[in-house]
């Protein structure tokens, strides 16, 4: 038996939270360039017509394709993932299979820092480094490492739980 004295956590990253309203469609990774977590955000790629991993040269984006979604089934693994959070399904999605993309609704993603309901959306785009990872989500700017999603397009619905998990509404 587990008590939970203070909050529970929010659940997993990339798990769609509320099917009502949602939005995914399946889509080909990309396998030069491929969306490596859950709860990663991604842009659609001309080569291919796959979706891709954010890159460095992303910063002067204000939109992207959508948020990888996790995979379900799903089995427990023992890999640590990005913020300290021990992944439970499969580590890395496949390049040569489909994967879902949310393009609308709610979802859990992984965030770097303290985030406030209708806050704004940050990406990191440079290469992962310490708690960053390239196409995870920032709380705050940050000048050539990150993009803004444009105004309206999504919005954190309140605070991260103790394992950084928040509720991003996208599109919505």
């Amino acid at each position: 038996m587990t008590a939970f004295p203070f909050r529970m956590g929010a659940g997993f990253a990339g798990d769609v939270n509320r099917t009502h309203p949602a939005s995914v469609e399946p889509a080909l990774n990309d396998a030069t360039n491929p969306v490596l977590l859950p709860g990663l955000a991604c842009v659609a790629s001309a080569s291919g017509n796959t979706v891709r991993q954010m890159a460095a040269g992303d910063t002067a984006l204000t939109d992207i394709w959508g948020v990888l979604v996790r995979a379900f089934p799903t089995q427990q693994v023992t890999a640590t993932l990005a913020y300290g959070q021990v992944a439970y399904g499969a580590v890395a999605p496949g390049t040569v299979q489909p994967v879902d993309v949310l393009r609308s609704g709610y979802i859990l993603v992984p965030v770097n820092g303290a985030v406030v309901k209708g806050g704004a959306v940050y990406i990191w785009v440079a290469a992962s480094a310490g708690a960053h990872v390239q196409g995870g989500f920032e709380s705050a700017a940050t000048g050539g490492s990150t993009m803004t999603l444009s105004t309206g397009r999504a919005y954190w619905n309140g605070p991260a739980d103790s394992t950084g998990i928040a509720e991003l509404a996208f599109n919505v």
